[in-house]
């Protein structure tokens, strides 16, 4: 058997790769430098990990977050992998200790962040443990053209210029064309060998629903889903902590997450959620890159991200396991407001702003679009979809009705015109919708003739969008982008044109199809278990096992060890440490439903 094959079995418990995974791995064993985009789920982490076992000595894992190295930490010696971190949580005594079992050779992963990475002393230290393999999580994060720059990557050049012997891999589960260049240039990769995985999430489904009085929609859903673990993401502090207390009140399991709360807390709720000790965590985009739990079912935003890439990212958080995972937006362009404020108290540089304000742009175009969001999310990431319909998100789960929306366009256009082609989409939208607000009244457009035309504010957004995406009027771009009228607006007013319009869809949120047929009753024992194991262990549910797992001992009611290894995720290690008891539960379930041996897999 191949190398690779063997530890992949042994130490993982899987027989086969994911996509991309085998190839990517093969070009780190040959030495080379490698770049690699793959979705959240695609088994980023294995791609480096593997290599580490293959090479020997050791591998040294650059990452953001403290909790995200704990998680990965946990899982790799849940494999019997000897793993470490280095980081700001720890003693000088427990240091030290770790720098000496490096130095012995007695760690084969070790995960630090990047201000540790560049420090001399600890270069020097890895030079002297035979450091075989360097990994860069999160390596958007060196752009400045990316979505969460973060300027100490940009120093992360040192590991290449310190080590030009040892292969690099870059891993990021988002970035557009222009990221992954500057990525494979601010790190100094050797003509790397790129990766590009699809961005397509086949088991996630998407829905943007408006926000006007959203509460009531989020309890309904919750209340459908009360086994499910989930995020909530908001956009400030303030609304983590009230929505949590709200959901509270209403019975609902649910915990704040920011950076202003003490170090402490943050961790500790962090903690209840990877257990499973709180179904639900409200949070802001600070709760992101450190979330390494499998069996999120739903991501839910309560206000608009400010980019594509944030709300990609986010909402990957979802069905890791790759079981079914919904992902919800709740939308009001109101919310553009806030996005522009953040953006300009959080950069000075003009290129930075224009990038900024262009990504905010295209978050409204994804909330906007009349067609499929799906097709949408993977053309913003250089990706075809070969379909018109994904049968997985809102505007693609009922059949798309188009009517003659020439007189709708035609009060477009007008109101374009009348207000002097000076404004943006969403104040035409107000005027369109008959808005009485202080800055309509100043301007004198509540006397025009489209004022107050005959649908709501957000469906008059949809038709401007649709008639933008279909060319009956433009849009300038920039930071405050202006609708003007073009040729085929004329022709649209002389009706030369016939406008088709997306008929405006009832507001609601649908649930997911149910998941696939297995004993739900040994399901939940099994959870049961694996929770009081975890807690025993002290580490979270997912590094015993994921529910995948956990849904084929569920189907196949495996009788023995062997039996056990055949099932996903179950290493060797993780046999010999958990297996004894999983297997008793699965066989006083089999006795109590008299479930016979006929039907267990031996």
């Amino acid at each position: 058997m191949d190398v690779k094959y063997h530890y992949l079995e042994k130490y993982f418990g899987y027989t086969s790769f994911l996509p991309h995974q085998e190839a990517i791995v093969d070009a780190v064993l040959a030495g080379r430098d490698v770049l690699a985009v793959m979705a959240t789920g695609g088994g980023k982490s294995l791609c480096y990990q593997l290599p580490a076992l293959v090479f020997g000595g050791l591998t040294v894992v650059v990452s953001p977050l403290i909790a995200l190295m704990k998680d990965q930490v946990d899982g790799l010696r849940a494999n019997g992998i000897p793993a470490a971190t280095i980081n700001s949580s720890l003693g000088r005594g427990e240091q030290k200790i770790i720098e000496r079992v490096i130095l012995e050779g007695r760690i084969r992963v070790l995960y630090v962040s990047p201000e540790r990475a560049v420090q001399p002393f600890f270069r020097s230290l890895i030079a002297k443990a035979d450091v075989r393999l360097i990994a860069i999580d999160e390596a958007h994060c060196i752009s400045m053209w990316g979505h969460n720059f973060r300027p100490e990557y940009r120093r992360l050049r040192v590991l290449k210029e310190r080590f030009p012997a040892v292969p690099i891999i870059a891993l990021t589960a988002t970035a557009i064309p222009a990221v992954q260049d500057d990525i494979a240039v601010q790190l100094a990769l050797s003509n790397p060998a790129r990766f590009i995985g699809s961005f397509n999430r086949k088991n996630l489904t998407y829905r943007v629903v408006p926000k006007a009085r959203y509460f009531p929609r989020l309890v309904a859903y919750l209340a459908e889903h009360p086994n499910d673990a989930g995020i909530i993401y908001c956009f400030s502090q303030k609304a983590t902590e009230d929505l949590a207390e709200k959901l509270q009140k209403k019975g609902f399991p649910a915990l704040p997450y920011h950076a202003g709360l003490p170090d402490a807390v943050r961790t500790e709720h962090q903690e209840a959620f990877s257990r499973g000790d709180a179904a639900i965590i409200c949070a802001t985009v600070a709760f992101g890159m450190g979330i390494d739990k499998p069996d999120v079912r739903f991501v839910i935003h309560t206000d608009l991200p400010k980019d594509i890439e944030s709300y990609y990212q986010e909402t990957g958080r979802a069905g890791r396991d790759g079981e079914p995972g919904d992902c919800i937006l709740f939308y009001s362009r109101g919310d553009y407001g806030a996005i522009r404020y953040l953006i300009e108290k959080e950069s000075t540089d003009a290129t930075q702003k224009d990038i900024a304000y262009r990504k905010a742009g295209a978050m409204l175009d994804y909330c906007e679009t009349p067609g499929c969001r799906r097709k949408f999310l993977l053309a913003y990431f250089g990706e075809a979809y070969p379909d018109e319909r994904c049968g997985a998100c809102d505007r693609c789960e009922t059949p798309v009705k188009v009517f003659d929306g020439t007189e709708a366009a035609s009060a477009v256009i007008a109101c374009i015109r009348e207000t002097g082609e000076r404004f943006g989409a969403s104040y035409v939208a107000d005027v369109l919708a008959g808005s009485t607000s202080a800055r309509v009244r100043e301007n004198g457009h509540g006397r025009l003739a489209a004022h107050g035309f005959g649908y709501t504010r957000d469906q008059w957004l949809l038709f401007i969008q649709e008639m933008v995406g279909k060319g009956f009027i433009a849009s300038t771009g920039g930071r405050y982008p202006v609708l003007v009228s073009n040729g085929r607006s004329r022709e649209v007013l002389a009706g030369a044109l016939v406008v088709p319009l997306t008929e405006p869809r009832p507001e609601g949120v649908v649930a997911s199809e149910p998941a696939d047929d297995y004993d739900e009753a040994l399901f939940l024992r099994l959870r049961r278990l694996r929770k009081v194991v975890a807690d025993l262990d002290r580490v979270p549910p997912f590094v015993v096992f994921h529910d995948r797992s956990l849904k084929e001992m569920a189907t196949f009611y495996p009788a023995t060890g062997v039996a056990l290894l055949r099932i996903y995720g179950v290493s060797e290690g993780k046999l010999q440490r958990y297996g004894r008891r999983f297997l008793d539960a699965i066989d006083r379930h089999c006795a109590e439903q008299g479930i016979g041996p006929e039907r267990r897999s031996g």
